[in-house]
């Protein structure tokens, strides 16, 4: 007996001690497939009553997405987190950037088996991979700008959607399958692990903080003041320097650079909308592997740490936010950078130089590492508004836009059904001009520089169609997605190019006499007529024209050609 159980001890002992990543058995070049992560995470949760793995909804591919939690008092029901801090981590959005999903696993391994302090304040949920279908795409060639690791998954979705697109339209099921675990988590801070393309840096580790002006001044002063300094401080004595990420033209960091402004249609641009903090880590797609994966590790772990001594400061400031995003006052919908304000900041970075290409034998850059540099340089990082609208108090979005309302749903956005049918005096949105791009972009034809022009009347409404109040948490939600102008909003992501096509038309021998007689019974619009002809010599020659310009003028021309079918009460 004695025997017996001296052999479970060292079966149980010899399974945690092999409880080790592809990452961590190979040579610091390997990322495990999809089948060894799910395996390696079953077992973690086999092992350690702490951990939970729940299912959220279906990816493209057909597979769950699947989070994994830790949680040390082993209450995984949502309704258990309102005292604590909940930190969601994305990994495998693009999964050739895989930094993230063999961080993650060893973290959760690490807190699991106590190498690593658990913290009293913090759940934990991590997902596993968010694009299973790029994962199961695996190859060696696809990051041709990358080092490492040795194979590696696509960065394209079992539909080839780049997934780090789609999270306000969420045309995949993956998207769908985020929001709903998003809003099920409620999640204070969000982490989305990326690899960076770009300039070459003495950095391994960059960074894009969610957008100050995006996120509210409250919670944009407080991470940019005060969390990330402190999170970047630690990391700096685990030996680990970083700067924001570097987006540039022209490749030279040295002249300076401007913050990433993540809107709607990226990661912590959907999540700011609900007061979550949030960061992409950019690792340096140029760095060995395992040092990429290290500082990815290290900080989830600083931030982890920062969120479990904050949690109730941050759940205050999130609270707080929201006050200032409440009907009557302004909301940009429209950003552009404030060259006037610039940061100066450290930047360590490589000299840079041209040298003829061994292709085309034409000049070609080059980064010297033999010649690193410490310069101080310009920081574009403040954004100044383009555009304005004042918050409604209600919009009234009919029940026949059911493609929206399921949008709306999903993102436990608050509406009530109208009791009976109804007229009521509201803002109405008539599209006075868009642009449409030329090129397919994740699926769309999308518009952009959308202009509409506003009228007051009264409208009538059925019962059931939905009054949806802006005092609400979704508040900046509705206004990104419903606000026509707005660079995100479902209307420049062609959710109603219904009202963009005429439906109804004439044909012209019969209406010369409708026409005529219209003229006749309206002086006025007789009048602008003539006024017109006269202004216009191209329009005087054009019969046909005249007779479209009366026809648009009359009551026969349909309303509801151009206007927009969400409606707002001021």
């Amino acid at each position: 007996m004695k025997n017996t159980f001296l052999f479970l001890l060292f079966t149980i002992f010899a399974f945690a001690q092999n409880l080790k990543t592809p990452f961590e058995k190979g040579n610091g070049n390997q990322t495990p497939t999809y089948e060894e992560m799910l395996k390696f995470y079953d077992e973690l949760d086999a092992k350690y009553e702490s951990i939970s793995i729940n299912n959220y909804g279906l990816t493209d591919s057909g597979e769950p997405l699947k989070v994994v939690f830790y949680i040390p008092e082993k209450q995984f029901e949502s309704k258990n987190f309102k005292n604590k801090s909940v930190l969601l981590i994305n990994n495998g959005i693009h999964p050739g950037e895989s930094d993230g999903i063999d961080a993650s696993m060893m973290m959760l391994r690490d807190l699991a088996n106590g190498k690593l302090k658990s913290p009293k304040n913090v759940i934990l949920a991590v997902v596993q991979s968010y694009n299973i279908g790029g994962m199961l795409n695996r190859g060696k060639f696809s990051r041709a700008n990358q080092n490492g690791p040795e194979e590696h998954g696509f960065r394209g979705n079992a539909r080839n959607f780049d997934l780090n697109r789609d999270f306000i339209k969420a045309d995949t099921r993956n998207a769908m399958s985020f929001q709903e675990l998003f809003h099920d988590l409620n999640p204070d801070y969000f982490i989305d692990n990326h690899v960076s393309n770009g300039a070459d840096y003495q950095y391994t580790f960059t960074y894009i903080n969610t957008n100050k002006e995006r996120l509210g001044k409250i919670l944009g002063d407080f991470q940019q003041q005060q969390m990330s300094p402190k999170i970047k401080e630690d990391l700096l004595k685990k030996g680990i320097i970083s700067t924001p990420y570097v987006e540039i033209n022209g490749l030279k960091p040295e002249l300076g650079y401007e913050a990433f402004m993540d809107s709607p249609r990226y990661a912590t641009g959907y999540t700011s909308l609900f007061n979550t903090l949030g960061e992409v880590p950019e690792i340096h797609m140029l760095k060995p592997y395992k040092d990429r994966v290290r500082v990815t590790y290290e900080n989830i772990i600083s931030t982890m740490v920062f969120l479990d001594a904050n949690v109730q400061k941050i759940k205050n400031l999130r609270t707080k936010n929201l006050e200032q995003f409440q009907p009557g006052m302004k909301y940009s919908i429209g950003w552009e950078i404030d060259s006037t304000k610039t940061k100066i900041i450290e930047f360590k970075g490589y000299e840079a130089g041209m040298k003829p290409s061994e292709i085309s034998g034409k000049p070609r850059l080059f980064y010297d590492r033999n010649k690193p540099y410490t310069k101080k340089i310009p920081f574009y990082d403040t954004y100044k508004s383009t555009k304005e609208i004042t918050i409604p108090k209600y919009y009234v979005v009919p029940k026949s836009e059911w493609k929206l309302l399921e949008h709306l749903k999903r993102n436990k956005i608050e509406m009530k059904p109208l009791q009976k049918d109804s007229t009521i005096t509201v803002e109405v949105y008539k599209i006075a001009d868009y642009k449409t791009y030329t090129r397919a972009y994740e699926g769309h034809y999308a518009h952009y520089n959308t202009k509409v022009s506003a009228s007051t009347q009264p409208m009538k409404f059925r019962k059931g169609d939905f009054l949806i109040s802006l005092k609400q948490n979704g508040v900046k939600y509705l206004l990104e997605t419903l606000e026509p102008e707005a660079v995100d909003s479902y209307f420049n992501w062609n959710l109603f190019d219904g009202i963009l096509g005429q439906k109804e038309y004439y044909s012209d021998y019969v209406f010369e006499d409708t026409a005529a007689e219209i003229l006749k019974n309206n002086p006025q619009l007789h009048e602008a007529l003539e006024k017109k002809k006269t202004e216009d010599s191209k329009f005087a020659d054009d019969g046909r024209a005249q007779l479209d310009w009366v026809y648009r003028n009359s009551e026969y021309f349909e309303k509801t050609l151009l206007r927009y079918p969400v409606f707002r009460i001021n």
